[in-house]
């Protein structure tokens, strides 16, 4: 499989943002929410682009190609930087390529430490758990989650 590319969210192409995160793969692991039409997909790209402008914050789309097959990034949400990994399930096999290159991104702009957060529907990650300082159960928004925390500088080696 190809390498991911990454673009800005000013560069995404709005329509196929709709049918990607209106799939019902994607949209079974994440909060509940609307479907998206094109008006409420070009708020939430404007809402992407600013937490893009955040230092320490960093949002993009993902490529294969030409075709966009997810996003990621890494957030601030409430008070600590959080990666985010939405990719379709026919490139799922590229999840822990992206999740490196946050893992680069995150180290060059030196964060020490980042949180990644998974919807209680999703299976751990035995990956993420060897790597992890700690996993524990949080919510937000309502919802149950099982929360990665994870330590930068010392890359991806168990602490």
């Amino acid at each position: 499989m190809d390498q991911p590319k990454y673009l800005k969210f000013d560069e995404i192409n709005i329509d196929e943002l709709v049918v990607l995160l209106n799939k019902p793969v994607i949209r079974k692991h994440l909060i509940e929410h609307e479907v998206f039409d094109t008006v409420s997909a070009k708020l939430w790209i404007e809402e992407k682009i600013k937490v893009n402008e955040v230092t320490g914050c960093r949002v993009r789309g993902v490529y294969i190609n030409t075709d966009l097959v997810g996003w990621c990034g890494i957030q601030l949400e409430k008070g600590n930087y959080e990666l985010a990994i939405v990719i379709d399930e026919k490139v799922w096999g590229l999840g822990k390529t992206i999740f490196k290159d946050i893992m680069k991104w995150a180290k060059e702009m030196g964060h020490t430490e980042v949180f990644i957060h998974f919807l209680h529907t999703r299976p751990e990650y035995k990956f993420l758990s060897k790597v992890a300082k700690n996993v524990f159960i949080t919510e937000l928004y309502g919802n149950k989650f099982t929360t990665y925390q994870l330590s930068v500088n010392k890359g991806l080696t168990r602490r």
